[in-house]
């Protein structure tokens, strides 16, 4: 589930973020080539026999119903694993200096035991959280990667751990904090790891 970020936690946010601009999930922006490649297509699912039809149908609804009632702004179906998955994008809101990123991905194919997350969103081999989720503002250049809660090598990112599995027909709530776009910044693009790339995310 959607993990609440304390008053704290924020504070030392605002603290961290930027300071390290070139550091991997470091929380600050970085400068983008104007040449950035655009979002991989996304795979188109394998035709399955129509005896199998409504446990997806069935599945891929329930996830429908999930992000209309969460409100989703930016829906993607992507083939990732094995898996059929599909990953909403239910908000993207700005407070202050920070900006809050909200998304869930769903395992919409029922015959299928399950999808890792594991390392699949992270920054590092053994990083088992979504801190490789990060903004890119396409007018300015930059790339905002996920805040952390200092400036060590122990700092922690201020977003979700992801040593989940979703199992077909369920869904998990993610989320991650950057430090604010400029207040002029009105969409971004949101690069996942391995997912790919939703243009023109409306910030609210």
């Amino acid at each position: 589930m959607t993990a609440v970020v304390p008053i704290v936690v924020l504070t030392a946010v605002l603290t961290g973020c930027g300071i390290l601009p070139d550091r991997q999930g470091g929380g600050g922006e970085e400068r983008q080539a104007a040449s950035q490649s655009q979002a991989v297509s996304q795979s188109q699912a394998v035709p399955q026999p129509q005896t199998e039809e409504p446990a997806t149908a069935t599945a891929e609804a329930q996830a429908t119903a999930a992000a209309e009632e969460l409100g989703a702004i930016a829906s993607r179906k992507v083939s990732h694993g094995g898996s059929n998955l599909r990953v909403d994008i239910t908000g993207l809101r700005r407070q202050g200096k920070i900006a809050t990123l909200t998304w869930t991905v769903a395992d919409i194919d029922e015959r299928t035991d399950s999808w890792y997350v594991g390392t699949r969103l992270g920054s590092a081999t053994l990083d088992f959280t979504v801190s490789g989720v990060s903004l890119i503002d396409p007018v300015n250049g930059k790339r905002y990667r996920v805040a952390r809660n200092g400036t060590g090598e122990d700092a922690e990112c201020v977003c979700s751990k992801a040593n989940e599995t979703i199992k077909g027909g369920s869904s998990l709530e993610l989320y991650a904090v950057y430090g604010a776009p400029p207040a002029d910044v009105t969409k971004v693009n949101v690069e996942f790891p391995n997912l790919g790339v939703f243009a023109d995310v409306p910030i609210s």
